[in-house]
């Protein structure tokens, strides 16, 4: 891999890179501070349809906001997701907000996490979002992806294509929504890789180790993030192909036939993942199409063969196929929106003369478009009751934080108790400076806002959506006058099931979810505090030895896990016995 660049320093590199989008394109403009390219105001209203993820993949995403296409694309740095904040501030004042939003994000945990807080955020507020997640790549099978699932590459931007297309006719959030999520369900891709990239900024890789491949040698299965493959191989164009395709198209491979080809109209994306020169994708955009053919008797209607999301440079190229279906919407089809016009630089079409002839110099400047003050609910609390609870219950998270960061240390990174700890004295500091209101939602929704600007990483934003959820779920119950037990389950329980939509991890995968969802059972049907905080303990306790499913210990392996119970759900469970006020603590575990 080539370690040289003409720009090495990567926050310049992106920043630069955006800046450049709002000069091919004069209808779009760039936040710069939140990293957001979005179209400038003076449209016609529609739904807004935003995407993103980390730089890197140019052109998607910010390339592809513009008229029939995306109407904002928010950027990490490079291979990571944006920030909840970045894309809450797209979301709530960055687009049109009146025919609501369609958020559309890639099977990445990160970018999952990160744009669902944000979509939970601008729920809460009052706004109408969708949000769908495509996973199209075929690369692993169902054995290896397990709970986490496809990976989300490029038949993503048929997606966007289609979607943006249909909003821009006028249809409504759930049409629009209903044909995203159609396309993404039949859409199916590969990709391959004769090296890895490297990242600007980085060090460059030692000559001497296994991170390169071989001069021989091509990746299958290649992602978009310089993630190794399913596996390398030797083998020559006509059979790399050959291998792709049986990947995407064999029906009797049950461990990746995710697409039955059963229309007479299909749709191929060839995509360059950055570093093949354009002679080169044109003899393999012959040799799939004539695979395809010869071997399968497909002839695609529609055939995009170019650069669309990439992988830095890298030298490859994926493979996408979409089983064109009807809509059942009555109106255009999944064809006639593809072949719609739009308006963005990193797409096919080009910018009209009449859209540089008019010179918009319209921004949005607004910080947040909806009103950040929460309305009161009505339904009351106790503050000083409740003040002590938390207090204690936060104050024996804190105590905490050595055994979590010991048990941290066995099976993560460590870092686990410290975020525990932190976001626990910064509510602690809340409560010391400001007295609770008594209105639930408002006193929940000014926690939310402590664990939003403390609380980093998985663990913090498993956290802010949670939350989130619950100061909704809790409104929804307003009419009850009164917090009850009773009222907290049923809303505890309609935040778990929320937070469920953006992660897959249930009880048995050893996260926090198996301290929290017996929490919330044992209170939902007993409405006692100290029995839901005592089998939250046992939860607990009960995830020493068990294999985790989710999370970094999945990648570290080793038998770390069978010394320690689960970190996060250790640390909430000490939380939900200081809230119940029980005094005993169980020894810690140790680590041998």
């Amino acid at each position: 891999m080539s370690a040289k660049h003409f720009i090495n320093d990567a926050t310049h590199l992106v920043n630069s890179a955006l800046q450049a989008l709002t000069i091919t394109n004069p209808s779009v403009a760039l936040d710069v501070e939140n990293k957001i390219i979005y179209r400038r105001p003076g449209h016609a209203p529609q739904v807004s349809i935003i995407s993103g993820g980390g730089s890197g993949h140019e052109p998607s995403f910010g390339a592809f906001v513009g008229a029939g296409l995306l109407s904002a694309g928010v950027a990490g740095t490079i291979f990571a997701s944006p920030s909840a904040e970045q894309i809450r501030k797209a979301i709530m004042s960055r687009v049109d907000l009146e025919k609501g939003i369609l958020v559309t994000v890639m099977n990445y945990t990160g970018d999952i996490l990160s744009f669902g807080m944000g979509v939970e955020k601008a729920k809460a507020s009052g706004l109408k979002v969708e949000m769908l997640v495509v996973g199209d790549d075929v690369g692993v099978g169902r054995k290896r992806s397990g709970k986490v699932g496809r990976r989300g590459i490029a038949g993503t931007v048929l997606v966007h294509k289609i979607s943006g297309a249909l909003a821009a006719r006028g249809a409504s959030l759930e049409d629009v929504y209903k044909v995203a999520k159609l396309t993404a369900d039949n859409i199916a891709s590969i990709g391959a890789s004769l090296d890895h990239v490297h990242v600007p900024g980085r060090a460059a890789p030692d000559p001497n180790s296994n991170e390169g491949l071989a001069s021989e040698e091509v990746e299958v299965g290649m992602g978009i993030h310089n993630e190794p493959g399913s596996g390398r191989e030797v083998v020559n164009l006509p059979g790399l192909v050959t291998k792709m395709l049986k990947q995407l198209l064999d029906q009797k491979d049950e461990d990746r036939a995710y697409l039955n080809v059963n229309s007479n109209e299909v749709v191929l994306l060839i995509n360059n993942l950055g570093g093949v020169s354009e002679l080169e994708m044109g003899g393999i955009t012959a040799e799939v199409v004539g695979q395809l053919e010869k071997d399968y008797n497909i002839k695609p209607v529609r055939i995009l063969a170019g650069t669309y999301m990439t992988s830095l440079n890298g030298l490859g190229f994926s493979i996408s196929i979409l089983n064109v279906v009807n809509t059942n919407i009555g109106g255009p089809s999944m064809i006639q929106l593809l072949d719609d016009p739009c308006e963005a630089a990193g797409w096919t079409a080009p910018i009209r003369k009449e859209t540089w002839e008019a010179k918009s110099t319209q921004t949005r400047e607004d910080s947040v478009a909806v009103a950040e003050d929460t309305k009161a609910s009505g339904l009351k609390l106790d503050p000083e009751t409740t003040k002590t609870a938390l207090t204690a219950g936060l104050q024996r998270v804190i105590a905490a934080e050595p055994d979590v960061t010991r048990y941290d240390t066995v099976v993560g990174d460590g870092d686990c108790g410290i975020g525990l700890k932190r976001g626990a004295e910064a509510i602690l500091k809340m409560l010391s400076e400001s007295k609770l209101s008594g209105d639930a939602v408002i006193d929940v929704s000014k926690v939310v806002q402590v664990v939003e600007n403390t609380m980093d990483g998985t663990s913090g934003a498993l956290y802010a959506i949670f939350l989130n959820s619950l100061a909704h779920s809790l409104r929804e119950q307003s009419s009850a006058g009164e917090a009850t037990p009773k009222v907290w389950g049923a809303a505890l329980k309609q935040a778990s099931e929320s937070l469920s939509r953006y992660t897959p991890a249930q009880p048995g995968d050893r996260t926090l979810v198996d301290a929290l969802h017996p929490f919330v059972e044992t209170l939902t049907s007993t409405g006692n505090l100290k029995q839901a905080a005592e089998a939250s303990r046992k939860g607990a306790e009960g995830t020493k030895g068990m294999q985790a499913s989710l999370g970094r210990t999945v990648y570290i392996g080793g038998s770390g896990f069978e010394q320690v119970p689960d970190p996060g759900a250790w640390g909430l469970s000490e939380f939900f016995l200081g809230i119940a006020g029980l005094k005993t603590s169980e020894p810690g575990y140790e680590v041998v």
